[in-house]
C-alpha cells in the first residue's frame, strides 16, 4: 500500500511539473518569433528563433544570422512581418543580439533574475500550438561569464530550428535564450542568460565593433547624450558619407534639444551647397547652445572653410563680413586661443593683413607661443613685403622646437628655406632644405630636389647641385625641366661630355624644345666641334630661342 502511494505521489509531482506552462503559455507564445535576414540582394542567408522585450519592439535574437546582412525582419504566430530597424548591441562570442523592429503594442516576455542549478525550466517554440509543445529541461550548471552575466547547461531534448528561442521558468519569466549546440549529447543544451542579451546595448565605439561592422543593417545610437555625441564625432571621421548623413538624422531626433546635431548637418548642408538650409541649422545649434562661444566659432569655422575651399559657390551666400561677425562673437564670449587664431585667418584671408598680424600677435603674448602662431604672423609680414620680420618670425617658429628636431618642425624648416632662398641667402637655405630632407626622406619629391638644386646654384654649391638634378630626375626621368637644368649647369661648370649626354636626353624627352638643341650645340663649340654645333645652335633658332642668336654670332664666325 505504501509503495503505491509513493508511485501514485511521484506521479502527481510529475503532471504538476509538466502542467507548469499552462499559467503562462497562452500569453507568453504570443512573444516569440521567427527571425530571416538577407544580404544585399534580398537573399536568405540566416534565420533563429527570438522574443520581445518591450511593447515598442525591442526584441533579441541569435547574432549569428545578422553576419553579412544588409536587411531583416521577424514573423510573429500571427505571421505578421515586421522589419528590422536597428541594432541595438550584439555580442558574436555568446551570439546574441538586440535589435528594434517597427512595431508597437507588442506582448513581451520578463527576464528572470539568476537562476540556480537543478531549476526546471521550459522552452517556448516559436509558434508553439499549446503548452505540451515546450519541453521540459533541467539546470545542471549555471557560471558566470562576461562582466558576471549567466550562462546555463541543462539536460533536456529540443526540437529542431529551436535556436534563440526562449527558456522560461515556472513564473514564466525567460531564464535564457538556447543556442546551437556543438556537442553529440541531444540531451545537453546550452543557454546564454537572457539578462545578458536584454542588458546589450551601443556605446560611443560601438559602432567600430567587429560585430557590428559584419551587418549592414543600421545601428542604433547609444541612450546617453554624451555616448552619442562621440559616436557623432567618430562616424564623421570614418569616410561614409551616406551612413554619417542618416546618424545625424537619428541624433537630432533622438536628442532634439541638443546643438551638435544641427551643426553636424549644418556642416552637410554645406557640403551640399544648399547654404540657405545650412544657416538654418547652425543658427538652430547656436540657439541650443550653453556654450554660445562655441557655436559661434563652428559657424565662423564653416563659412570660412567654404569661402576658402569653395569661393565661387559659398560667396553667393557668405562673405569673410558675415564669417567674422560670427567670430568677433565667439572672442567676445570666450577670447581663447582657438577662437582669436580663427579670427586672423579670417582677417588675413579677406586681405586685413596689420589685423590679422596684430591679432596673433596678441595670441602670442596672451597664450603659448606656437609654431603655428608665429607662421601666421610670418605670413602677413611678408604679404605686407616686410621681409626682416618675415624671416625673423619664421626663425622663432623654428625655434619652438628643440634640436634633433621632430617631424612637426619640417613645414616651419621648409618654409624658412623659402624665405632665405628669397632673400638671397642661398646656403642657409640649403642648410634648411637639408634639415627637411632629414626628418621626411619618405616625402621628397623630384620637385624637392629641383628646389634645393636652383639654391644650391645660387649658392655656388655646384656639385651638390649635379646631385640634387640626378635625384630629381631618377624620381621624375621624363620631367623636360629636370634634364634642362641639369645640361645648363654641366656646361656652366665645363663638363662638356655630360651636358653633350644631358642635352641629348632633353631632345629625346622633347625634341620639339629649344633648350636640348641649345645646351648641345654651346657644349659642342665649346669643345671645338663648331661646325655640328652651329648646326644645334640654328636649329635651337628655328625653335625660337632667343639666346640662340647671341651664340651662332659669337661662335659661327670662329
Amino acid at each position: 500500500m505504501k509503495r503505491l502511494f509513493t508511485i501514485l505521489l511521484s506521479a502527481c509531482i510529475c503532471c504538476m511539473a509538466s502542467a507548469q506552462p499552462d499559467k503562462w503559455f497562452k500569453k507568453s507564445a504570443k512573444a516569440v518569433f521567427t527571425l530571416k535576414t538577407f544580404d544585399a540582394s534580398g537573399t536568405l542567408i540566416g534565420s533563429s528563433n527570438g522574443y520581445f522585450v518591450t511593447a515598442d519592439g525591442v526584441a533579441v535574437s541569435s547574432y549569428t544570422p545578422f553576419r553579412g546582412a544588409a536587411k531583416a525582419v521577424v514573423i510573429d504566430v500571427n505571421n505578421k512581418e515586421y522589419p528590422v530597424k536597428s541594432i541595438i548591441g550584439a555580442n558574436e562570442v555568446y551570439d546574441i543580439a538586440k535589435f528594434r523592429v517597427e512595431a508597437t503594442k507588442c506582448q513581451t516576455l520578463r527576464t528572470a533574475s539568476s537562476t540556480a542549478e537543478n531549476t526546471q525550466v521550459w522552452l517556448l517554440p516559436f509558434n508553439a500550438k499549446n503548452a505540451y509543445s515546450c519541453n521540459s529541461a533541467k539546470i545542471t550548471a549555471a557560471q558566470k561569464v562576461a562582466n558576471d552575466n549567466d550562462y546555463y547547461t541543462l539536460e533536456g531534448t529540443v526540437a529542431e530550428n529551436s535556436v534563440g528561442c526562449p527558456y522560461l521558468n515556472a513564473a514564466g519569466e525567460v531564464v535564457g535564450l538556447l543556442q546551437l549546440s556543438s556537442s553529440d549529447d541531444k540531451n545537453t543544451q546550452y543557454a546564454v542568460g537572457a539578462s545578458f542579451a536584454t542588458s546589450l546595448k551601443m556605446t560611443a565605439f560601438g559602432m567600430n565593433d567587429a560585430a557590428m561592422k559584419a551587418t549592414s543593417i543600421k545601428k542604433e545610437l547609444p541612450d546617453e547624450l554624451d555616448q552619442a555625441i562621440t559616436t557623432l564625432y567618430l562616424s564623421s571621421t570614418l569616410g561614409n558619407a551616406d551612413t554619417f548623413v542618416e546618424i545625424v538624422d537619428d541624433f537630432i531626433a533622438k536628442f532634439p534639444q541638443a546643438p551638435d546635431g544641427y551643426s553636424y548637418k549644418g556642416q552637410i548642408m554645406a557640403a551640399k551647397d544648399n547654404y540657405t538650409e545650412a544657416d538654418k541649422f547652425m543658427l538652430k545649434a547656436i540657439e541650443l547652445a550653453d556654450n554660445k562661444a562655441e557655436a559661434h566659432y563652428n559657424y565662423a569655422r564653416l563659412m570660412y572653410q567654404n569661402l576658402v575651399y569653395f569661393p565661387e559657390k559659398a560667396s553667393q551666400a557668405w562673405t569673410y563680413e558675415k564669417a567674422l561677425d560670427q567670430i568677433d562673437q565667439a572672442v567676445s564670449a570666450d577670447p581663447q586661443q582657438l577662437y582669436m587664431t580663427q579670427k586672423a585667418e579670417i582677417l588675413f584671408i579677406s586681405k586685413r593683413y596689420d589685423e590679422s598680424y596684430n591679432t596673433y600677435r596678441e595670441v602670442l603674448d596672451k597664450f603659448s607661443k606656437t609654431p603655428e602662431a608665429f607662421y601666421g604672423a610670418a605670413r602677413c609680414k611678408e604679404m605686407l613685403n616686410d621681409s626682416t620680420a618675415f624671416i625673423a618670425l619664421l626663425d622663432s617658429a623654428v625655434a619652438t622646437f628643440s634640436q634633433p628636431y621632430l617631424k612637426e618642425a619640417a613645414p616651419y624648416l621648409f618654409a624658412r628655406a623659402q624665405a632665405l632662398a628669397g632673400a638671397g641667402k642661398y646656403r642657409q637655405a640649403v642648410n634648411d632644405y637639408n634639415e627637411y630632407e632629414k626628418l621626411m626622406p619618405a616625402q621628397v619629391t623630384g620637385q624637392f630636389y629641383y628646389i634645393r638644386a636652383q639654391a644650391e646654384i645660387n649658392g655656388r654649391l655646384f656639385q651638390q647641385a649635379i646631385n640634387d638634378l640626378d635625384r630629381a630626375i631618377a624620381k621624375n626621368p621624363e620631367v623636360f625641366l629636370f634634364h634642362s637644368e641639369k645640361a645648363s649647369l654641366l656646361v656652366r661648370v665645363n663638363l662638356l661630355d655630360e651636358a653633350i649626354e644631358a642635352a641629348n636626353e632633353c631632345i629625346r624627352i622633347s625634341p620639339d624644345a629649344s633648350d636640348g638643341y641649345l645646351f648641345l650645340g654651346l657644349a659642342q663649340c665649346l669643345k671645338n666641334d663648331k661646325l655640328q654645333g652651329v648646326r644645334n645652335l640654328l636649329k635651337a633658332k628655328d625653335l625660337g630661342d632667343p639666346q640662340a642668336d647671341v651664340l651662332i654670332e659669337k661662335y659661327g664666325k670662329q
